[in-house]
């Protein structure tokens, strides 16, 4: 695999896929707006559009109608998955229709091909959830029934991930959630929410789905790059934590991986 952490020009585009990608944009009428110019010109810089989940503030159907002004009529495809406050109002499932509406691929424990600059780019996808790590266990039975559904959600994601992952016939190959795999992109968090804050058998599907990439957002605090067990880089594309509208990040097949 050829990792640049920035596109490539576009004369190199033909050699590789630019993969834009953003998380925790929490559209709200505060926000309105921020994102559409960036967005209109992504062809100059990218050849997919990545939303890693929290893209309403609140999960409203009025935030949903914000976010679709955003990314409508986009120059480049568009892949989604849901985060946890995309469910605040139970109403993720009418945000998620309305996305597929305007043309937005909405994974969710499913995965879609695409073909681009003549490489196919598969991408698959869940919310994930809590589950902590092997040194930050969290408490699975404990709490209120709400953190023990989103702590029992990350190893059933996981699951689904993998299983999603494993459908792919592609020559590169995306982890799309919105929680965290890894401990590394949660580094500037308190340790404490680290359980809250993703699951390590979302890192393990990863792995054992030979993905190309993984991506999340969720912690806001958090830092950009790491690395699973297996040495998949991930990036955390959490807005707060990138600090533009979208981070660049350009893939393209190995022989090895071409064969």
């Amino acid at each position: 695999m050829m990792w640049l952490a920035d596109a490539m020009p576009a004369d190199s585009a033909q050699r590789g896929i630019r993969i834009a990608a953003v998380a925790d944009t929490h559209l709200r009428p505060a926000v309105a707006g921020r994102f559409r110019p960036d967005f209109l010109r992504l062809a100059e810089h990218a050849d997919v559009l990545l939303l890693a989940g929290d893209l309403t503030e609140g999960g409203t159907l009025a935030g949903a109608d914000l976010l679709c002004a955003e990314i409508a009529d986009l120059p480049v495809p568009v892949v989604a998955v849901l985060g946890n406050h995309d469910h605040d109002h139970k109403l993720g499932f009418r945000i998620s229709a309305q996305l597929t509406d305007i043309g937005v691929h909405m994974l969710e424990g499913t995965a879609i091909t695409l073909e681009l600059n003549g490489i196919r780019l598969g991408i698959a996808g869940v919310m994930g959830g809590s589950g902590g790590f092997p040194d930050y266990p969290g408490t699975p039975d404990e709490g209120t029934e709400e953190h023990q559904a989103r702590m029992r959600r990350g190893p059933l994601d996981a699951l689904l991930l993998r299983q999603a992952l494993d459908t792919l016939d592609t020559e590169l190959r995306i982890a799309l959630m919105h929680f965290s795999p890894i401990i590394d992109t949660l580094i500037g968090e308190p340790p404490k929410i680290y359980p809250g804050l993703g699951c390590h058998a979302l890192g393990e599907a990863v792995d054992a789905g030979r993905a190309t990439l993984a991506l999340h957002g969720h912690a806001h605090a958090g830092t950009e790059i790491g690395c699973t067990a297996g040495g998949v880089p991930v990036r955390n594309v959490s807005y707060p934590v990138i600090g533009r509208s979208y981070a660049v990040y350009t893939l393209a097949p190995t022989q090895a991986q071409s064969a």
